[in-house]
């Protein structure tokens, strides 16, 4: 078979597999894999990854303070060696032939784009080397996509963009910016998905220089440059394996096989709240908060999302450590203080975390339970996905993986999600979760 009727085959079927997932009924998603550095080879000690999660987490709402869905999305690194080893990465190919690019996974903003360029005139390092863009379609400035974007504009014959080619610039909310031409080309995963419009970065100034593993970001978010939405999926979900290991942790575009049959299991859902004023978040309607067997005395109002666009509940894949309005914080806080009987460690770092001392050899600790309650769910959190019990150099500790926030919103973050299949059912605007073993989806 010649190679013309290969790739016309290959596309033939990917657009029938699509077509099928677009359905909602899709038997077999398609699926792609995320890792993330490995923390036992990282060479962080367990209260630097701590730090590091919550300095991560503290930056990324940075994002959400500013209001900006589509033009302020957060760095997802911050200053120091390495990356926070909480961030997931998703291994593609795109272009023709088909070039490697790593990109971190992002439900909290829309744009697709990576580092591109034979001589990128302002690029962080990466071990992959650049996108090559020479065989991929610059879209103009008067396109359809070019116009979904916040902050774009028309290169000039003179300038080094080209004529009328769309030049994109995203701020973010952590003072990162990347700025450079929005492109289409072919996606390679389970298949190949033609004409997906991606940005190709060519400055990148900012947090992004202490990222050393990614090549760009992958937008899941609700708007129209997102993955999920230029494949016009109706459905996808994502199963993150525990921190703690090193197995990769699936995503699947489509209705996960049998999921809605788990209920006996534990399968829960929730409504997805559409904010007009930041239309790519996932939001979601929480309403209360337990710690051991006592419901806080918190009013539901403190978790609604206001007609400005402020406060509200956003589950996202790119912050470590969920993030909790300063007040809701310290009530969460305070019953832990007095629920536990351990000394509350000092807080060395500044950064608001909730330690305990315990005794090198003593046994593992009884700890309150956490639990969030949303509208018709309720997510009781294991141990393993609030919790960290750590020794090192003689001093024993375990810690809530929860931070003090600076505005109403809270933020759920991925720490927090561990080892639950997470379904986005976009066509039925809800959100379902169930416990899992995520290297077994």
């Amino acid at each position: 078979m010649a190679e013309m009727d290969k790739s016309f085959l290959l596309l033939a079927l990917l657009v029938a597999e699509l077509a099928i997932t677009c359905s909602g009924d899709a038997a077999v998603p398609v699926r792609m894999e995320l890792t993330r550095p490995d923390v036992a080879a990282s060479g962080l000690t367990p209260r630097e990854m701590l730090r590091r999660m919550a300095l991560h987490g503290k930056a990324r709402a940075a994002q959400f303070r500013s209001g900006s869905s589509s033009s302020s999305v957060s760095a997802q690194v911050f200053p120091g060696k390495g990356d926070p080893n909480t961030v997931y990465r998703v291994k593609l190919a795109v272009g023709t032939p088909p070039q490697p690019v790593e990109l971190l996974l992002d439900t909290g903003s829309d744009l697709i784009w990576t580092q591109c360029g034979t001589n990128c005139p302002s690029c962080y390092d990466q071990p992959l080397p650049y996108f090559q863009p020479s065989r991929s379609s610059n879209l103009p400035c008067f396109s359809s996509a070019c116009q979904d974007l916040e902050m774009s504009s028309c290169g000039t014959p003179k300038s080094q963009w080209g004529n009328q080619s769309c030049v994109y610039t995203y701020s973010y909310g952590d003072k990162a910016v990347t700025t450079g031409i929005l492109v289409a080309d072919t996606f390679r995963f389970a298949g190949a998905a033609p004409n997906v419009t991606f940005g190709c970065g060519l400055y990148n100034q900012g947090l992004f220089t202490f990222n050393a593993t990614g090549t760009g970001i992958v937008g899941f978010g609700r708007g129209p440059l997102s993955l999920p939405s230029q494949l016009k999926v109706d459905n996808f979900s994502y199963c993150f394996t525990a921190l703690t290991g090193s197995k990769p942790s699936p995503v699947l575009l489509g209705l996960p096989t049998n999921l809605y049959s788990n209920s006996a299991h534990g399968l829960q859902t929730t409504p997805l709240i559409q904010s007009p004023t930041n239309p790519t978040y996932y939001y979601l309607p929480l309403k209360g908060i337990t710690v051991g067997s006592t419901r806080l005395a918190i009013p539901e109002s403190t978790f609604a999302l206001t007609k400005n666009g402020t406060g509200g509940a956003v589950i996202d894949s790119g912050t470590s450590v969920t993030m909790l309005p300063p007040h809701v914080y310290r009530h969460v806080r305070d019953a832990f203080v007095s629920q536990v009987k351990l000394h509350k460690t000092t807080d060395d770092d500044g950064l608001g975390l909730l330690c305990f001392a315990v005794l090198p050899r003593a046994k593992k600790p009884r700890m309150p339970r956490l639990v969030f309650h949303f509208e018709g769910a309720t997510l009781d959190l294991p141990r393993e996905n609030y919790l960290i019990d750590y020794e090192e150099k003689g001093r024993r500790e375990i810690c809530v993986v929860l931070a003090e926030g600076r505005d109403e919103m809270t933020i759920i973050g991925n720490y927090q999600q561990q080892n639950m299949h997470i379904l986005y059912d976009l066509a039925g605007n809800k959100l379902s979760f169930v416990p899992a073993r995520c290297d077994r989806v």
